[in-house]
């Protein structure tokens, strides 16, 4: 193309009308876009709202940015609409009209008048101060419309995002707390008398608040996606939210505990005083066997056997009368710890007797044991031994006289094993006895 302009070289006619069908369609998705923002449901909660913090400040430079934005598609449409009339004038366009179009389509032909808060408020092309005018190309004019929307639809996008999530989820929650509050009074769960009371005006507090800044400034509940240029790029942040909702589950399942507690209460309490019984029979059958053992077993330490302790059973009548008084967020936490402590209690009762007996135990087994000795030695023949029978009867006098040396008894019964072992093992074959017996293991205390 020989013939050139301010603007570089002119266009023809086939350039003029690509440029135009370009610009027409352009001017068709801007429009679209532009009456998608001003109706978007985000958008109109915006503009109603009473809105503070982050969102106050950034919807005011926003709501300036879209007074800008129809400003720049009304000079757009305007310039365009000049550009359509001139090609129009005639079928194939003079060069003057060539030339007029393409400063019209090339170069900085377009004039944009805002009003000074607009201009002051959105941000310009070149990042300078707001001025009343600016001259822009067709070209640049759509690239600034483009800035300008994306940066006020993330606004209107992520705003109507945390609306749509948060408010409705922390009605619910709410609810639900309301729930749990009637059920946790009707329990006795109370705010200054047990925790999860506590806890249940704290997590009303948290929420009100919450709802309350969630619906005035939903911008600092934004999130936005790292890396993401895209308008509305993000999530809301719901970390108060779902702290908050564990906080109150956790409450929830407390007063499940206590709920328990009142349908169960007076069989447990049965069961403690069954349990606490036992423990208090098995301490007075240690008690005695330790006054049979001092009485039948010389030279042996027996442990004392120390009484029941009466705080237990202090604690089970605190427990019942909270159940007569349906106090039952106190009785949980008691019975809990009642029935360890009993368990325990038990446990230590059963213990004490099986050390207080343990003598008479070692006594009945060092019997049974010479005894049986004695049995394999009649059954072989030697039931008449002198020296067998003077050994057992020795051994037969510790351990059944009282009180009983378990010492002196052990050794006796030893001799009288060593000696039993030692004629057998020697011995010869009796005719339907089958062979010599092997020498038995020692076992017992004396083992």
């Amino acid at each position: 193309m020989g013939v050139t302009g301010p603007t570089g070289p002119v266009m023809d006619r086939d350039e003029v009308d690509r440029a135009l069908a370009r610009l027409g369609a352009e001017h068709e998705a801007i429009e679209t876009s532009l009456l998608a923002l001003q109706d978007h449901a985000g958008r109109r909660l915006l503009e109603g709202a009473d809105l503070t913090g982050v969102t106050g400040e950034r919807w005011a430079a926003a709501e300036a940015s879209i007074t800008l934005l129809w400003s720049y598609f009304d000079a757009y449409a305007g310039a365009l609409r000049t550009a359509r009339e001139i090609r129009a004038r005639r079928r194939w366009s003079s060069r003057e009209d060539l030339v007029e179009l393409t400063e019209l389509l090339r170069g900085e032909s377009v004039t944009v008048a805002g009003s000074a808060a607009a201009t002051a408020s959105a941000p310009t092309l070149h990042g300078g101060p707001g001025r009343l005018s600016e001259r822009y190309s067709l070209v640049t004019l759509v690239e600034r419309m483009n800035q300008l929307y994306a940066s006020s639809l993330d606004i209107v996008v992520a705003a109507d995002a945390v609306w749509s999530a948060l408010p409705a989820r922390i009605d619910l929650l709410a609810a639900e707390l309301q729930r749990t509050r009637r059920l946790a009074h009707s329990v006795g769960v109370r705010p200054g008398e047990h925790p999860a009371g506590d806890d249940l005006e704290r997590i009303t507090r948290t929420l009100t608040k919450l709802r309350e800044r969630v619906v005035s400034d939903p911008l600092a509940f934004w999130l936005p996606a790292e890396g993401s240029s895209a308008p509305g790029g993000g999530r809301p942040d719901t970390t108060v939210y779902d702290r908050e909702a564990r906080a109150l589950e956790e409450v929830r399942r407390e007063i499940d505990a206590v709920l328990a507690v009142r349908q169960d209460a007076e069989q447990r309490i049965v069961r403690l005083r069954d349990v606490l019984s036992r423990a208090d029979r098995t301490l007075a059958e240690a008690r005695t066997a330790r006054g049979e053992v001092l009485a039948k077993i010389a030279a042996t330490e027996v442990p004392v056997v120390s009484g029941p302790p009466t705080v237990l059973q202090e604690q089970l009548a605190t427990a019942a009368e909270y159940r007569r008084h349906a106090q039952w967020h106190r009785l949980s936490p008691l019975l809990e710890s009642l029935e360890q402590k009993a368990e325990d209690e038990l446990l230590r009762a059963r213990e004490s007797l099986t050390a207080v007996t343990a003598p008479l135990a070692v006594r009945a087994e060092l019997r049974g044991r010479l005894d049986a000795y004695k049995a394999k030695v009649a059954r072989l023949g030697f039931a008449e031994d002198p020296e067998l029978v003077e050994k057992y009867e020795k051994a037969r006098r510790m351990l059944w006289s009282a009180p009983c040396d378990l010492r002196v008894a052990e050794q006796a019964v030893l001799r009288y094993q060593h000696a039993a072992a030692e004629l057998l093992g020697t011995a010869p074959r009796v005719p339907g006895q089958g062979g010599p017996v092997d020498r038995p293991d020692r076992t017992g205390p004396g083992a």
